[in-house]
């Protein structure tokens, strides 16, 4: 739409509110909401004001005066609100030079969609996430100078399984026994399906939905593929319904990587793909029907992989769920219908369209704008310098033998090595000014500051299990 499109649709749709959204930096949406009457064509070039020292990791105090400048193509009436309001997603600009703000994370996703075209290499970029997430019944957790607990609970929950429920019927999904059992087992499915109508309402094309394999409702909905700043805003609108939709039942969701021990944790395989124009750069006639280029983009994943891991898992959490020898593809390597490698091939369909690689390490977790963005100029590293991704690993890895697997790298093992190696492996990231030094240093920061460090200053309570008594 254009800006007065937008103002003629909110006006067949009685809006009364415009709700302006925007990303911070490490992953939440934000967003304030103005009377539809302050909106005019205007609005869409000057821009509205906002407090930007307030948004995490943004602008020092003294800086903090900046604007949004709504994209007319993302609006949507908002379904949940309960007057007619009016939703736009929207770039952030700097009141005094009228540029982008360089940590809009927004501004980066377009910036390596730009880089791409300039490199001549593809004019397009398109992406498919695959998000789980848990929708539990409870949710209590809390961590002070002398206790720290959490406590989850779902009517799903296999623990639940003796639980006075006047009456308990049963049928809770088992540990790692989730994927697909029918209703009555299933009991998602209807919130599952809700969610997809709300979906759709918000223009996201919807391709399956099913129950994951974790007991205590883990779900996954797949969204259609897009291209790469679109599918990032749309995964964005995905994950608020998501948590609109179980709020409406009185229930809660959680994109956490690893809430539940002892079962699977929620991952978000990102399958991606390059054209020019109307044709398919990844199918040939090389292994699993990929092109020379296919291959070498798996090779900038597989070499890149240890950075990345810093913005594709960016979590103190990420990594209770990337553990070697458990569920998670940590091993570094390739194959077609292998689920245990990082890079998977999908071999559902013959149709050079659906030529795609899968990358399988990262999760719902991250700021989608950073690591598409920073998956793709692995790719295109990997292509521009013809890295060699090596042999494919057609079997179980989780079979291998100690002495098999030692040459394969790995996924680091925490937040706080990956920062490490995003720190030593950063050069790929800054070609083209898609990242800058200031936002990668900003990154790693925030993360060992806020995140890493306030994990480390805390004692875990499994640890008065192990050391009380000493």
């Amino acid at each position: 739409m254009t800006p007065r499109e937008v103002l003629e649709f909110a006006k067949k749709n009685k809006t009364v509110m415009v709700d302006m959204r925007f990303m911070d930096f490490p992953g939440l949406w934000q967003h304030f909401s103005i009377p539809i009457t302050a909106l005019d064509v205007s609005s869409f070039e000057e821009g509205l004001g906002f407090d930007g020292s307030s948004i995490r990791g943004w602008q020092a105090i003294h800086h903090s005066d900046m604007l949004v400048i709504p994209d007319p193509t993302t609006a949507i009436m908002d379904p949940f609100t309960q007057h007619p309001t009016l939703s736009m997603i929207c770039n952030v600009i700097d009141p005094i030079t009228r540029e982008h703000y360089s940590r809009d994370p927004r501004y980066i996703a377009q910036k390596v969609e730009q880089y791409l075209k300039s490199t001549k290499i593809a004019d397009t970029c398109y992406f498919g996430p695959e998000a789980e997430f848990f929708v539990f019944d409870d949710i209590r957790y809390d961590q002070n100078e002398h206790c720290g607990f959490y406590y989850i609970d779902s009517v799903e929950g296999q623990w639940n399984t003796g639980r006075e429920e006047n009456p308990n019927l049963g049928y809770k999904p088992r540990y790692k026994e989730g994927y697909f059992p029918v209703p009555p087992m299933d009991t998602m499915q209807d919130l599952r399906t809700e969610m997809v109508l709300e979906m759709q309402k918000c223009g996201i094309e919807i391709e399956a939905q099913h129950h994951e394999v974790a007991t205590a409702g883990q779900n996954e909905i797949d969204m259609r593929f897009d291209t790469l700043t679109r599918v990032a805003d749309k995964l964005l609108q995905y994950k608020y319904v998501v948590k609109m939709v179980a709020k409406r039942h009185n229930k809660t969701a959680t994109f956490m990587p690893k809430p539940i021990f002892g079962d699977n944790g929620s991952g978000m395989h990102c399958h991606q793909s390059l054209w020019k124009g109307s044709k398919p750069l990844f199918a040939g006639s090389e292994y699993a029907g990929l092109s020379q280029m296919a291959l070498y983009y798996i090779g900038g994943i597989l070499k890149h992989a240890p950075a990345l891991a810093a913005l594709t898992s960016p979590t103190t959490n990420s990594y209770r769920r990337l553990v070697p020898g458990f569920e998670a593809p940590v091993n570094l390597a390739y194959s077609s219908r292998n689920r245990s490698a990082s890079v998977r091939i999908p071999m559902y369909s013959a149709s050079p369209k659906a030529k795609r690689v899968e990358v399988r390490f990262p999760d719902a977790s991250c700021n989608p704008y950073l690591a598409f963005s920073a998956m793709l100029m692995a790719g295109l590293d990997g292509i521009e310098n013809k890295i060699e991704p090596g042999a494919p690993l057609d079997k179980d890895i989780y079979d291998m033998k100690p002495e098999e697997l030692s040459d394969i790298p790995s996924i680091p093992g925490s937040l706080d090595e990956a920062l490490g190696h995003l720190e030593n492996d950063k050069d790929f990231l800054l070609k083209g000014g898609v990242f800058t030094e200031d936002v990668i240093d900003t990154w790693i920061n925030y993360k060992r500051t806020r995140e890493i460090d306030a994990i480390r200053l805390r004692p875990h309570p499994y640890e008065f299990n192990l050391y009380f008594d000493i």
